[in-house]
């Protein structure tokens, strides 16, 4: 069923989410608060925005045009309904298509900054799938891997340009591999953990095309505390419920 929330965190953001496909997470706010945007970046694109909560996100901290790309239709029409209901139809425009036929619509070097929350999981003979397609599309490598991404990346971004994902640590060396094969230099790296003493489940990694060796690892994010609510790092700096 069909729902309007306010966006995690942020409650002057409304999206509209549907508990039968596959609601946003909290990785979906951690990585607009990870990317690195300056004031000279003028156009964003989001692949796999789902129903939009990186770019909504994104719009309060950039003036940029954003992009985001959605290849499932029910799910693009939810992400267009919370760009209206938030009225940034002029910063934000959201596409219904398949990125690996939609990069060949732009020329090369069109884009300032790309970001991703991508599938997660590698298809292979063993995979275990959701019933529910659309979130076997959203989990799964089923319609875009990692080297789809990055080839895509290396033609969309400009010279100097920032790719940043959310992903899972198990699958670092993939990423940093399949990067470098694309000509996208790792630069940073943020470990996330759902609490202190605790292994690391979420991996924020971003990327510079072209970009110089030299890579900074961030210090470790918490989202918890010991009594189970968000720490102050996350209600100061991925939300904006720090400037009540």
């Amino acid at each position: 069923m069909k729902v309007t929330n306010f966006l995690l965190g942020y409650k002057n953001i409304r999206i509209v989410q549907d508990s039968e496909m596959f609601n946003f997470s909290i990785d979906s706010v951690l990585l607009p608060n990870f990317v690195t945007i300056t004031p000279a970046k003028k156009n964003i694109l989001d692949i796999g925005c789902g129903n939009a909560p990186i770019p909504l996100i994104l719009s309060t901290k950039t003036k940029a045009k954003i992009i985001g790309v959605e290849i499932q239709k029910e799910v693009s029409e939810m992400a267009l309904e919370s760009v209206k209901l938030n009225k940034l139809e002029d910063q934000i425009k959201i596409l219904n298509e398949d990125i690996k036929v939609l990069k060949d619509k732009y020329p090369t070097e069109s884009f300032d900054t790309i970001t991703c929350n991508p599938p997660y999981f590698k298809v292979s003979e063993n995979s275990r799938f959701n019933k529910n397609d659309y979130k076997t599309i959203a989990r799964h490598e089923v319609t875009l891997n990692l080297q789809e991404l990055f080839n895509i990346s290396k033609k969309l971004l400009k010279n100097g340009g920032n790719i940043a994902i959310v992903h899972r640590p198990e699958r670092l060396v993939d990423i940093i591999t399949t990067m470098r094969g694309n000509n996208i230099e790792p630069k940073k790296i943020r470990f996330v953990y759902p609490k202190q003493n605790s292994n690391s489940n979420v991996l924020l990694i971003e990327g510079i095309k072209n970009g110089k060796p030299g890579l900074q690892i961030m210090h470790p994010l918490y989202i918890e505390d010991e009594n189970g609510n968000y720490t102050n790092e996350i209600t100061r700096n991925f939300t904006n419920e720090g400037d009540k």
